[in-house]
């Protein structure tokens, strides 16, 4: 077992690096200059020549690579070259509003999803069941985006029900969770109700109802713990999506989290801050699927002897 989490974790650290190079070198051979986007237009070359040597990007590109890692090993990726500030700091900043709306978002995607998908597998082809098919077949076809505008236009402006942007009280939840989790909830309720269809046409479920077991017990604990194997995998996809913040999403309600500031870093080059942000998701999603596999091996015990 030790060495199973020693090589995981030498895994980790290669991909952590690797992915750090690539987007280092992919952003510095870009077209645009940092410098030039941050100055206003009546700037002279002596302020330019100034602010390039502020933030070291007059040295050669394997010099500031070699800075970059040597900072890195210490925890400091460097200043923001839009906010003037760590841009570790800068992150985090925007950490707590992403981290809200994605765990609001996840439990309602959570709830409704399973919520659909357990019922329309116990009462097949009832109400809920083609409601349920019908909501997973739009909720897969449909755009967040377009749901995003759909939402602002009918609630927001003609309504007048829901705030249309900004993170203050808890309806500004409501229209971008609902938005960030339409995808998952489709998603969960078609994988659950597939999962769960199986599960309770399997051996063990027959043999539970024959010795007098009660339903709810056959249903939550029998059937449900093995399905939910296959929908594990799934659900800790959308966790990690859902709280490492949608681009779209936060731009369409001008949310202030992680996903608008890397969108706005990205076109304002911003290095720091992009770099920073992709070393966060990347080591998140590690230790995500990490996570995972301990799942896993507590869900269905033969995974630990493999």
């Amino acid at each position: 077992m030790q060495g199973y989490i020693l090589k995981r974790v030498l895994i980790a650290i290669v991909t952590m690096f690797v992915v750090l190079t690539v987007v280092f070198f992919v952003f510095r051979m870009g077209a645009a200059d940092p410098v030039s986007i941050m100055l206003p237009p009546d700037a002279t070359p002596k302020d330019a020549q100034k602010l390039t040597k502020k933030f070291g990007l007059d040295k050669p590109l394997i010099v500031q690579y070699g800075n970059f890692l040597k900072n890195a090993i210490r925890g400091d990726f460097g200043a923001s070259f839009r906010y003037s500030e760590p841009a570790l700091t800068v992150l985090f900043s925007r950490f707590p509003a992403s981290l809200e709306l994605g765990l609001v978002a996840f439990l309602m995607a959570l709830s409704i999803g399973l919520s659909i998908g357990i019922i329309s597998a116990v009462k097949p082809d009832s109400f809920i069941d083609r409601f349920g098919r019908v909501f997973a077949l739009g909720g897969m076809s449909v755009p967040s985006f377009w749901a995003g505008v759909m939402l602002i236009l009918f609630f927001g402006v003609t309504l007048r029900w829901l705030p249309i942007a900004g993170r203050g009280s808890l309806l500004n939840f409501i229209m971008p969770a609902f938005c960030l989790s339409l995808f998952p909830i489709a998603l969960l309720t078609r994988l659950s109700r597939s999962a769960m269809l199986d599960a309770l046409k399997s051996d063990y479920v027959v043999m539970a109802r024959i010795k007098g077991v009660p339903e709810i017990r056959v249903i939550l604990i029998h059937a449900f713990k093995n399905a939910s194997i296959s929908v594990v995998t799934v659900i800790f996809g959308i966790f990690q999506a859902m709280i490492l913040g949608s681009v779209v999403i936060e731009n369409i309600f001008s949310w202030p989290g992680i996903g608008r500031l890397v969108l706005t870093s990205f076109f304002f080059r911003d290095y720091p801050v992009v770099q920073v942000y992709v070393l966060f998701v990347t080591f998140l999603v590690v230790m995500f699927y990490l996570l995972l596999d301990i799942v896993y091996a507590y869900i269905d015990p033969r995974i630990r002897y493999q």
